[in-house]
């Protein structure tokens, strides 16, 4: 099947599409955008962009904009430069005749002479702020990704440091951290977690909610991250997305592998412009074909707008809705045995705000204000459909924050910030006495609601010098439902130049993070918790091989203190929790419901290799990464013990070549050690003295991807072949254990899985 599956897609990419329309290669395209300083955000007239490989160029004007017309279509490198400013390039610029592609830049002042140094143009975004551990990737650069299936979390998961405990899930395990460790910021608005069907409490699920269409980039830092970022440990994952095209109406519709939607966007008027869109899964008519006992569906919808005041004063509204839904079908026995094993998660989340951006003469202001709210439903039952455990519970927060940035002409930027949030929790949670398999009877029935407020307060000062860049700063975060709610957060790095090509980095810091909600809810002495505190220690070295192509090793220490632990199972740190479905098979610990204390502590530490070439006048782009890592937690019966998502070799390899305008091709390579977990006794139960004292065994797979470009008068489609696994190797995980044949056996895994998107784009 999956053969004949292939076989028809190509066939479908190479022959039936162009068969409905004649293509008009000779149709051109347009470059348009604006070129701003990167920390100021004032625009700069007079910068040159050249598009690479043409005569074609242009100049930004009085308001730092551009506008380049009659581009082939095509994939180019753009080169920006200015007086005063270190030279940017932009690779994988797609230039169809479709819409105009835009490009945002952002130029970093130096206090280089550039008459007296050769300066070598940076491919690489970098910022004072984040000086290392961070990686920058733009819209292509995730869409192309072999098995991302268009998914920006997904994408960083070839990044160094990051860890996939299960194949098919979005649980982001960052350098030994927690899936509940990882921040999310969508256009400065902070989103608990950007995934379907959620985890409460974390921050995975199977797939991103967030439209790639209208993603310009994202910033994902794996540690050191600065003092603008708080109650998080682990990593943070900033997302940008674009504005509406400004030239006219227009959109797409697109169909595919797991979704079909459709998107719009446009001018409002010659000062505002908008985007939406509206997706649907389909993986409910492929789950009932198949036979399945359960079908998840979701709706998600993505709208924005922006308004120009005037050339210093700007307005962006966001708004978002997630429905996410999942249906049992109990008609054999079969399916109702595999139905017990799986934890019913239903949702309905919705997000939205208003952000406000001043420039002044030396810098910038931004005032956000926004909510947040989801509304979760987990069930589970038995075999015998007796229901087991439910959760019926919400969680908004509304807040409001402020920053400004701003530059003195000693080259020293300031940034200041203030941050609060008001929270309501509530929760009804019933789970009835249940013995786990390692034989603790597990009960609980709460209902409650909690109302409290976090506010944080940061300050921090980068200083340039000749070869060497110094940041540091600190931050007071506060929380209300909790003891000690209120803590500081020191945090220092620096960057030293050896030479044009090559840079030493290094950072130390304190990070705090609050326990999470649905912890401090689901029993009522878990309110005695503290913050969990993490001292992260990173260093690396940084070379440009050439100025398309870098090299990178950095090692971390992470040491963590006060993380909940549970008195019920001593075995049991929370660190251990969040990632996955959930439910009976891991005693529904991660809802919090044992009675925890804040007696944990472990360490993290790695060392990772980083190699990445980037798209340029060689049409070919890679990335190649090797992290070793070892992660151990002490919990409350005193033995340190490795992690449960201690993965501790990860190699990744993944790129594509660029054959023309109109064909592409990449693949991606994953290998990873395996994982540890509690094995199974004669009888089906497990014993807490042997607690992950086994490993999976490793996996590794090979995903393909090619891609396919027909250009028509208005119009552009685009469609794509993707073969995850293409060698049929299955998945290696955790066995589970089976009560109709009384042994251990590794859970299902999908083999080789095939998939083929189309897109219309006008």
């Amino acid at each position: 099947m999956a053969k004949m599956f292939v076989a028809i897609s190509l066939l479908l990419i190479t022959n039936l599409f162009p068969s409905y329309c004649q293509e008009t290669p000779r149709q051109r395209g347009i470059l348009m955008g604006s070129v701003l300083n990167a920390e100021t955000r004032e625009v700069l007239p007079g910068a040159n962009i050249v598009i690479e490989g043409t005569t074609l160029g242009g100049a930004s004007d009085i308001e730092g904009r551009f506008a380049i017309t009659g581009v082939p279509p095509g994939a180019y490198v753009v080169r920006i430069t200015i007086l005063g400013y270190k030279p940017s390039i932009s690779s994988d610029i797609v230039i169809s005749p479709s819409k105009p592609a835009v490009l945002d830049v952002l130029l970093t002042p130096s206090n280089i002479d550039f008459a007296e140094v050769n300066v070598v143009a940076d491919y690489f975004q970098k910022s004072p702020d984040a000086v290392l551990s961070t990686q920058y990737q733009s819209y292509e650069e995730i869409r192309q990704l072999p098995g991302g299936l268009e998914d920006v979390v997904r994408a960083v998961s070839i990044l160094p440091g990051v860890a996939q405990v299960q194949g098919g899930r979005n649980d982001l395990i960052v350098r030994g951290g927690a899936p509940s460790e990882n921040l999310f910021l969508l256009n400065d608005f902070e989103i608990p977690n950007i995934n379907h069907f959620g985890t409460q409490g974390a921050s995975g699920g199977p797939l991103s909610f967030i439209n790639l269409d209208f993603v310009s980039g994202t910033m994902f830092s794996t540690g050191g991250f600065g003092v603008p970022y708080g109650d998080r440990l682990s990593s943070v994952l900033s997302i940008d997305l674009r504005e509406g095209r400004t030239d006219r109406f227009g959109g797409k519709a697109t169909i595919g592998s797991t979704q079909f939607g459709l998107n719009l966007e446009g001018p409002v008027d010659e000062r505002s412009s908008f985007i939406f869109s509206a997706r649907r899964s389909y993986l409910d008519f492929i789950f009932k074909a198949a036979g399945f006992g359960f079908v998840p569906e979701y709706w998600d919808f993505l709208a924005k707008g922006d308004y120009r005041i005037d050339s210093r004063n700007r307005i962006s509204l966001l708004g978002i809705a997630v429905l996410d839904q999942t249906k049992f079908f109990n008609d054999t026995p079969d399916q109702r045995y595999e139905n017990s094993q799986i934890l019913g998660n239903n949702q309905d989340q919705f997000a939205g705000g208003t952000s406000w951006q001043h420039l002044f003469s030396s810098g910038y202001t931004l005032v956000s204000a926004g909510f947040h709210s989801v509304k979760f439903s987990f069930t589970q039952q038995d075999s015998l459909l007796q229901r087991i455990f439910s959760n019926t519970s919400r969680e908004t927060e509304s807040y409001l924050t402020s920053q400004v940035v701003f530059r003195t002409p000693a080259l020293t930027e300031f940034w200041l910030g203030v941050q609060g949030k008001f929270v309501n929790v509530e929760a009804a949670i019933d789970l009835p006495p249940y013995t786990s398999s390692f034989g603790e009877v597990i009960a609980s029935n709460i209902s409650d609601l909690r109302k409290a407020f976090k506010g944080g307060v940061y300050g921090q000062v980068s200083q340039q010098l000749t070869n060497l860049t110094i940041t540091g700063g600190g931050r007071l975060d506060y929380f209300s439902l909790i003891e000690d709610g209120l803590k500081f957060s020191p945090r220092i790095s620096a960057s030293y130049k050896l030479g044009i090509q090559t840079s030493l980095n290094a950072s130390v810091g304190r990070y705090y993070q609050a326990p999470s909600y649905i912890w401090l809810i689901a029993n009522p002495s878990n309110i005695n918790l503290t913050p969990i505190g993490a001292t992260q220690f990173v260093a690396g070295i940084e070379h440009m091989l050439r100025e398309d192509m870098k090299v990178s090793l950095e090692g971390y220490d992470k040491r963590y203190d006060h993380y909940p632990v549970s008195i019920v199972r001593p075995y049991l740190t929370m660190a251990n929790t969040g990632a996955g479905f959930g439910g009976a098979e891991e005693g529904f610990a991660s809802f919090g419901t044992d009675s925890l204390v804040s007696f944990g502590n472990g360490e993290s530490y790695g060392v990772e290799v980083l190699v990445q070439k980037k798209y340029s006048d060689t049409p070919f782009y890679g990335t190649f990464s090797v992290s070793f890592n070892e992660t151990r937690f002490t919990s409350l019966h005193g033995t340190r013990r490795p992690r449960s998502f201690d993965q501790q070799w990860i190699l990744n390899l993944g790129g594509g070549y660029v054959f023309s305008e109109k064909w592409e091709a990449s693949a991606k390579f994953r290998f990873s050690s395996g994982i540890p977990y509690t094995p199974y006794n004669a009888d089906g139960s497990q014993s807490g003295d042997r607690y992950n004292s086994e490993r999976t065994g490793n996996n590794h797979s090979l995903d393909v991807r090619v891609d396919r470009r027909w250009f028509y008068d208005s119009w552009t489609l685009i469609a794509y072949i993707d073969i995850q696994n293409i060698y049929n190797r299955k998945e290696v995980g955790v066995p589970r254990y089976d009560e109709r044949t009384g042994t251990a056996k590794s859970s299902d895994a999908i083999g080789i899985l095939p998939s083929i998107g189309v897109s219309a784009e006008f």
